[in-house]
């Protein structure tokens, strides 16, 4: 091993090499526009990627450029909205859902966006767009899904975790004192009573047809509201079986999108093109996702999970039942 290191030591020095780094973590301090796909047209189609749990939580770590999905989506629209030579997006999606008002601010966001530029949006469906991944995609003109995806889970799902058994196992009592005899609601300290239930039911029944709404207008044309309440009890469904219900418009790939969109935007071609801080990874249309940072700063959304906190939720969660 020494005299192989000693060659390999030795043959840098001979060459007047230096070892060459380009991890690129910790970023640039503004947003940068790298091309993904170049063209010699003036024109630009903006990547705008949402990954992960939907949510205003913001992940902090030691190469963190970015604040929650709230704030790094509206940064680039807004980006997108000053540069005259932007002329649609791609809104590629790889999420479960997440929040009930984080999914409904990104929605409005985008329609926003489409109000004040008249810009076509086209939704890119990556492995999964469940649930708020749907809820937003359907602000789009057009959803495409890959062959292999999953997207649907149409629903509301309310969360209200227990400690009361484990609790009792360890001999501890709480002692709750309120103004009413809802105020502690939803308390984890307790079972839930059925006028509880019935509250909360009530909750989610109006966040549910929030969701038909929303699907009904991105739908309108191709879907009824009576067409879309069956296919609305929360399952997922793959892109032919999404296509053939008429809740996406077309199975593809990225090239399937790109052509969409220029057909949105009438123009015949375009650069292909993202906002990132981290722009030694945005090399390819499948590089890293929207924030671009190190692998070593990423999460799962699975590892989201255990941070979940009681609320409500456009979230596909299987596996959540005993």
């Amino acid at each position: 091993m020494k005299k192989i290191a000693f060659v390999l030591l030795a043959g840098c020095a001979a060459a007047a090499c230096s070892p060459q780094i380009h991890l690129d973590f910790l970023g640039k301090d503004t947003l940068q526009e790298v091309v993904l796909v170049p063209s010699p047209a003036a024109e630009k189609i903006l990547v705008l990627d949402i990954d992960g749990m939907i949510s205003a939580f913001a992940p902090q770590g030691a190469f963190a450029r970015e604040g929650d999905i709230l704030s790094r989506v509206y940064y680039r629209l807004e980006g997108a909205a000053k540069d005259p030579s932007i002329k649609g997006i791609i809104l590629r999606l790889d999420t479960p859902g997440g929040e009930v008002t984080a999914s409904d601010i990104l929605y409005h966001e985008i329609l926003r966006f489409k109000s004040r530029t008249k810009l076509p949006l086209v939704a890119l469906v990556m492995s999964v767009a469940a649930s708020g991944g749907y809820y937003i995609a359907s602000a789009c003109d057009a959803i495409i899904a890959h062959p292999t995806s999953v997207t649907g889970s149409i629903g509301v799902i309310s969360l209200f975790p227990s400690v009361e058994s484990l609790f009792d196992k360890v001999g501890v009592k709480m002692t709750v004192i309120t103004s009413g005899a809802m105020k502690d609601s939803g308390s984890p300290f307790r079972t839930m009573t059925a006028e509880e239930k019935n509250a909360f039911q009530a909750i989610v029944d109006e966040y549910y047809e929030d969701f038909l709404s929303v699907v009904a207008a991105g739908r309108k044309g191709r879907l009824t509201p009576d067409d879309i309440r069956p296919l609305a009890d929360g399952r997922i469904y793959t892109a032919k079986q999404a296509l053939k219900l008429k809740l996406i418009d077309e199975v593809g790939y990225f090239e399937n999108a790109q052509k969409k969109i220029l057909d949105l935007a009438g123009i015949k071609a375009a650069k292909v093109v993202t906002y990132t801080y981290f722009p030694k990874t945005k090399t390819n249309i499948y590089a890293a996702g929207m924030s671009g940072a190190p692998l070593l700063e990423k999460k799962s959304w699975e590892e989201w999970l255990p941070q979940l906190k009681t609320g409500f939720y456009y979230l596909w969660l299987p596996e959540i039942r005993k």
